[in-house]
């Protein structure tokens, strides 16, 4: 329910007095998912999990659109298999889930569950690639995976949660760096379009990357608190794998080389980043393309004639032009439902009345920017749709505006931690070095994010933390 005085709504913590409470109050209050009896899992609720077969939806046609193909590998990966390669599953121990039994009896081999795919796959590909004529292997998979993370939270942080993650064999190098680029395009310029979210994209530093990659790529964006979020990697693993798990195939020169492979993977991670990104204090602000419903149709005086059918019949011309329209005639007064549908984040509320149906026209409300408006009824439909695309443009120009806001340069440790201290995003000239790396962590709780694209430090520069000489330019933030 919204206060009357403030217009807000009530039984959400405000952003400014705790963003963490306020970002669990907005996904329980909105019914997105649900605490499991079993510790770290969430169970995803329709609302929530309509948000993920839309991002499912167009993050696979893109997939597609590559010439990548979905396949499916088992959730139990043998010991034998994990232990292979050291430094994966060095990076992965401290999460993996065993499974000891099968029923009462005890198995001869522990099964991990899976916690990423990159091993059970392997020992595929080394099956089915012979020669260059297999290659290139395009697959990902959509599936869930286990690590058994000691501190959760719904979305950024789980037991269990929802991915997909593409593995890619390549006869070269230069085909493979390029595939590891390629793809973390894919999701910048989907970050951009569909989740209305700028991302900065980068290279990780030797520590952040992947374990068991050659290099990893990374998409990161700036939440509402200042802290980053890893939206998505990207990740090129050379030929390490393809050597543990003898990958190999007879080139074209007629001699047996081992592929180059990649992995790239998102996850239910997003959700809690758009939620992040876009949230205010009265709940939700969904983008347009990821919102299971974009308009909510509420009758206004429902009770008189003809208000209904007329609602009614919008609804299916909206429906018919393809457009996520639904309908709410519960029993509540409608500045109730106004609220309520706010609080979901719904991009547009159509109102209907006896008033409008004589002058045939509705009034059309944003929620990214509450700007309100009558419009005909007469092509209601692509007026609509174009409504819908300023929506999205809104949120873009938005979150862009708070995240150039909010990253400064510093050129000294001083300002360094008076702008991290600050919320922002910090970019600053690095030296490189693992050690400068953690005691920038253990002094500031800033993490390196990502080696900005297109950007080299100059040949005078010295890194920001150490006086050293600089080798790159670094993000950093606090981060989830």
């Amino acid at each position: 329910m919204a206060n009357k005085e403030t217009g807000f709504v009530q039984n959400i913590t405000p952003q400014s007095e705790d963003f963490s409470r306020w970002y669990t109050d907005v996904i329980k209050m909105t019914d997105l998912v649900d605490y499991s009896d079993v510790k770290g899992c969430m169970v995803i609720k329709p609302y929530g999990y309509g948000i993920w077969e839309l991002i499912q939806h167009e993050m696979d046609a893109r997939f597609k659109a590559t010439g990548h193909k979905n396949a499916y590998f088992p959730l139990f990966i043998p010991e034998s298999l994990l232990q292979k390669e050291a430094d994966h599953v060095e990076g992965f121990a401290p999460e993996v889930a065993w499974v000891t039994h099968g029923g009462n009896e005890p198995l001869a081999e522990r099964l991990a569950v899976r916690p990423t795919s990159e091993t059970i796959i392997c020992s595929m590909y080394s099956k089915w690639v012979q020669s260059y004529r297999d290659l290139p292997i395009l697959y990902n998979q959509w599936c869930n995976v286990v690590r058994w993370e000691k501190s959760t939270r719904p979305f950024l942080r789980t037991s269990e949660f929802l991915w997909q993650e593409g593995h890619t064999a390549h006869e070269t190098a230069e085909e493979a760096q390029a595939e590891t680029e390629k793809m973390l395009e894919v999701y910048r310029e989907f970050a951009y379009n569909v989740l209305a979210i700028p991302v900065i994209t980068g290279q990780k530093s030797e520590k952040e990357k992947f374990a068991g990659a050659m290099h990893t790529y990374t998409m990161e964006a700036m939440m509402l608190d200042g802290k980053a979020l890893q939206m998505g990697t990207s990740h090129n693993l050379g030929t390490h794998f393809s050597k543990v798990y003898d990958i190999q195939y007879l080139s074209r020169e007629g001699q047996l080389e081992y592929v180059h492979q990649t992995s790239w993977g998102t996850s239910t991670r997003m959700i809690g980043g758009l939620i992040m990104v876009h949230g205010d204090e009265r709940g939700l602000k969904l983008p347009p393309k990821v919102a299971p419903i974009q308009v909510i149709i509420i009758p206004v005086a429902a009770h008189k004639e003809g208000v209904l059918d007329k609602a009614n019949a919008l609804l299916a011309e909206l429906r018919a032009a393809g457009i996520r329209a639904d309908i709410d005639t519960r029993e509540q007064s409608p500045g109730w439902k106004f609220n309520e549908w706010e609080m979901k984040g719904v991009p547009i509320r159509l109102e209907v009345g006896p008033r409008d149906i004589e002058q045939n026209q509705v009034v059309l409300v944003r929620r990214d920017n509450f700007e309100k408006n009558f419009y005909s009824m007469d092509g209601l439909a692509d007026t609509i749709k174009e409504l819908l695309d300023k929506v999205h443009e809104g949120m873009l120009a938005s979150a862009m505006k708070f995240r150039d806001e909010k990253t400064t340069s510093a050129e000294d440790f001083e300002s360094f931690k008076t702008a991290i201290n600050g919320g922002n995003f910090v970019k600053g000239l690095w030296c490189g070095e693992r050690e400068c790396e953690d005691g920038i962590k253990e002094e500031t709780g800033a993490t390196t994010r990502c080696m900005p694209f297109g950007e080299s430090a100059p040949e005078s520069g010295i890194c920001v933390h150490c006086g050293k000489p600089a080798k790159r330019v670094m993000i950093f933030a606090k981060a989830y």
